[in-house]
């Protein structure tokens, strides 16, 4: 049974994976559906947090949208993300970064990774 399973998720699983970090600046390209139109929309933002495994493994990035905190969770394997693009490396400390969600202004930004 448990062979029949992961022989289905892998399956699904994406070629390409993209390689990106939590705390780093990403865009996310993803397919949106009006009526029988299909249309790219750019979504960007830090990461917060990176979880699950094979083709459950999601991930959530957080943007300020005029004054107000906006998340979306997208499966990292899902044909609906077109792609990831990362525009900055973030350096932090931690796993998940919920702390943001509390911060304004200069407080809620990452710092740069210098390499």
């Amino acid at each position: 049974m448990n062979d029949i399973i992961k022989s289905i998720e892998d399956e699904q699983l994406k070629e390409s994976v993209p390689e990106f970090n939590v705390g780093d600046t990403v865009k996310v390209y993803g397919k949106i559906k009006e009526g029988n139109r299909e249309r790219i929309q750019i979504f960007e933002g830090v990461v917060l947090k990176k979880q699950g495994g094979s083709n459950r493994a999601t991930f959530t990035v957080r943007k300020n949208s005029n004054g107000i905190g906006v998340e979306k969770t997208w499966p990292l394997h899902s044909p609906n993300v077109e792609k990831v693009e990362v525009v900055r490396a973030g350096k932090v400390r931690r796993a998940k970064l919920n702390y943001l969600r509390d911060r304004v202004g200069k407080k809620a930004k990452v710092k740069e990774l210098m390499k």
